[in-house]
């Protein structure tokens, strides 16, 4: 596959190195020569998908295939299959400082001037080097293939945003905080359960929003608790308790998705949130802006396909259990994973009576429980799926001498310094003195890289599916621009969100169960593991999953 890299040049000039051939040519002519070579399907290698794709999007431009030095950089540094010292070389410590671009940056390459002009073909030439000296190529290649596509895809879905009414945002929020209130005040239906609150506990002047001032006036009530969380107060008996947690409740929807949310994230009858690929350690996506990854229920009625157009939502179930069966090669395991529950699928095999008991065992085998019904449910599946759950004790036995794991694909945990501060290991006089304390945190990193090796694991399986899943869309066919024909528009860890023609839902709907079944059989070549899926065809997005929502065939 030929491979074109794209650095910046000074004066708004780009080199392109193709082969042994360079090139130099104005940015602003960049869309036009991308469009031109893309009827060649190459792959785009550049600094950072996040800096290259959303001038290219904006100019009718669609990328299949690149390379995102940043990120494979980032995950080669770390994988244990790779010599890391391969990656050393001219401006090799401006690369390790590069950081994530963010889709609202003022500026398209808003980065310090020493990352400026990085030669994208010198880093592109080490990682592939770094990839066919290491002693697992083809997989982490298919990884930083994977993770790439997946930073494709990201720019995309904030590129197109979900179709979002801010009409009926508003109308939500008023139903529940009353009307917009002037900048740096509380709505009306805060301040009346402010007001309720401060009665009830006989404290006129209190600020609810207060940790410390909330935390005395629970105290002269004669109760007694550390925090103020949710789940402290519920346990609490009290007449304003009641009021308390509906307030907490709106005062975080007010501050996380209010108007102000509304006013940064929404223009143009779209939300346009800002991904993170690989934002987490274990490879699964975080937010640097909106919030996408935890949408909650009382805002999702805003979210409303666009005429003649629908919402395909499809979720993955049981993703986690179904990858530990696949990578642990367990067929016991797989064979339980055959059909849409994997827990029943369980019971139906005999290994445990009930489902709740299956889903106690797996998860409390993920999670590293020990005690109580979850830990004795672990002792037992643990007879009946020795490979699968030998995986994850392996992980966290691993964990707890301070060892490195790693997921299917090759993706590195962090160090157990890295992973639990600076306190363990970093300096004699700076580790925990006794025993107990260095045996504590030995025991929160095994759980640490217990949970690892299967989370990361499934962000794997994950971006596999995206990936196929954004190429499958495009060729459904349509004319003109990505937001012009079925795309993506929300990807939530093991869900995603189709925005399509509803002529098209039916065959959006096969092909996400289409690609499904392709990243399970690149990931799990060597034991078929199923990976149902979910789906609805909804105008809302509030509505998928409920009874009467289209399911997909």
């Amino acid at each position: 596959m030929t491979r074109i890299s794209l650095s910046r040049l000074p004066g708004d000039g780009v080199l392109v190195v193709e082969g042994g051939g360079e090139l130099e040519q104005p940015m602003a002519d960049l869309p036009g020569f991308v469009a031109a070579r893309e009827e060649e399907a190459p792959r785009w290698v550049w600094d950072d998908t996040a800096r290259w794709y959303p001038p290219l999007l904006a100019a009718g431009v669609r990328v299949g295939r690149c390379h995102d030095l940043r990120l494979g950089r980032q995950l080669l540094r770390r994988a244990p299959a790779a010599d890391a010292r391969l990656l050393v070389g001219p401006e090799s410590e401006h690369w390790d400082r590069l950081r994530p671009a963010v889709a609202f940056e003022t500026g398209l390459f808003a980065v310090d001037e020493a990352a400026e002009r990085l030669r994208a073909d010198l880093e592109d030439a080490r990682q592939l080097a770094t990839v066919a000296a290491s002693r697992e190529p083809a997989r982490l290649g298919l990884l930083l293939a994977a993770e790439s596509a997946g930073a494709l895809a990201a720019a995309e879905m904030t590129h197109a945003g979900v179709p979002w009414r801010v009409d009926v945002h508003e109308r939500l929020l008023a139903q529940v905080l009353g009307p917009r209130p002037p900048r740096g005040a509380r709505p009306q239906g805060l301040e009346a359960l402010a007001a309720e609150v401060r009665e009830a506990f006989e404290a006129p002047d209190l600020n609810p929003d207060s940790r410390p001032e909330l935390l005395s006036a629970l105290g002269r009530a004669g109760l007694k608790v550390a925090d103020t969380r949710a789940s402290s107060l519920r346990a609490l008996e009290h007449p304003g308790i009641a009021p308390l947690l509906q307030y907490k409740q709106l005062a975080h929807l007010f501050q996380t998705n209010g108007w102000a949310w509304l006013d940064q994230w929404v223009s143009g009858g779209r939300f346009r949130p800002s991904y993170q690929p690989a934002g987490s350690a274990t490879g699964r996506w975080a937010s640097n802006g909106g919030g996408a990854l935890s949408i909650p229920a009382q805002i999702r009625p805003a979210a409303v396909a666009d005429d003649g157009w629908a919402f395909v939502v499809a979720d993955v179930a049981q993703l986690e259990p179904r990858v530990l069966a696949g990578m642990s090669r367990d067929r016991a395991l797989a064979r339980s994973a055959r059909g849409a529950d994997l827990y029943q699928g369980m019971v139906d095999d005999g290994a445990v009576a009930t489902r709740k008991n299956a889903k106690l065992g797996l998860l409390g085998a993920m999670y590293g429980a020990t005690s109580g019904e979850s830990g004795r449910m672990v002792a037992e599946l643990t007879r009946r799926y020795p490979d699968a759950f030998g995986l994850v004790e392996q992980a966290a036995r691993a964990g707890e001498r301070g060892e490195v794991v790693r997921t299917l694909l090759g993706r590195g945990s962090p160090s157990l310094l890295e992973g639990l501060g600076e306190a363990w290991d970093h300096d004699p006089g700076d580790a925990p003195a006794d025993p107990d304390s260095r045996a504590r945190y030995r025991r929160a990193y095994g759980r640490f890289t217990r949970n690892f090796v299967v989370q990361g694991t499934g962000a794997e399986w994950a971006l596999c599916w995206i990936a196929d899943l954004r190429n499958r869309l495009w060729r459904l066919g349509g004319t003109g621009p990505l937001e012009s024909r079925a795309h993506l528009v929300l990807f939530l860890h093991d869900e995603v969100v189709v925005h399509t023609p509803a002529a098209l839902a039916d065959a959006v709907v096969e092909q996400a169960a289409g690609a499904a079944a392709t990243a399970g059989s690149l990931m799990f070549r060597e034991l078929a593991v199923d990976f149902p899926l979910t789906t609805s065809i909804v105008r809302s997005y509030a509505d998928a999953g409920k009874p009467g929502a289209a399911e997909g065939s």
